[in-house]
C-alpha cells in the first residue's frame, strides 16, 4: 500500500485560457467590424459617409468663397476707395483676407472629423 501524503491534497485552480479572453473594451460592434460582417461593414460605411459629407461641405464652402472673390474685385471704386489703386486692394485682400477664412473652414473640418471619429469610437466601444 502506498504511503499517504503528509498534509492536505493540493488542487490546481485554472481560469479561462488566455486565448479565449476578450481584450478590454472588445465589444460586439468591434467584433462585427473585425470579422467584416454585414453589420460591421455598415458601421464602417456610416463613418466613411459622415467623413465624406464633412469633407465635401468644407470643399463646397471653400469653392463658394473663392468663387465670390472675383465679384469682390469688380466692386466700384467708390466702395473700395478712389484714392487707392485697385491692384493694391486685390493684393491685400488675397494676401491677408483669404487666409483667416481658409483657416476657419479647415478648423471646422478638423473638429467635425474628430467628432465623427469620437462618435464612431463611442459606438464601437459601447459608451
Amino acid at each position: 500500500m502506498p504511503a499517504a501524503p503528509d498534509g492536505p491534497r493540493r488542487e490546481i485552480v485554472t481560469g479561462v485560457p488566455r486565448q479565449a479572453r476578450r481584450p478590454h473594451g472588445h465589444t460586439a460592434a468591434r467584433f462585427e467590424i473585425d470579422e467584416q460582417t454585414t453589420i460591421g461593414t455598415t458601421y464602417v460605411r456610416s463613418l466613411m459617409r459622415s467623413q465624406l459629407k464633412a469633407g465635401l461641405t468644407a470643399l463646397g464652402l471653400l469653392i463658394l468663397f473663392v468663387a465670390t472673390l472675383p465679384l469682390l474685385f469688380m466692386l466700384p471704386e467708390s466702395v473700395t476707395g478712389s484714392d487707392t489703386s485697385p491692384a493694391l486692394f486685390v493684393w491685400v485682400s488675397l494676401g491677408v483676407g483669404v487666409y483667416p477664412v481658409m483657416f476657419l473652414i479647415a478648423r471646422w473640418y478638423v473638429r467635425r472629423a474628430e467628432r465623427n471619429e469620437r462618435d464612431f469610437t463611442g459606438l464601437v466601444e459601447g459608451r
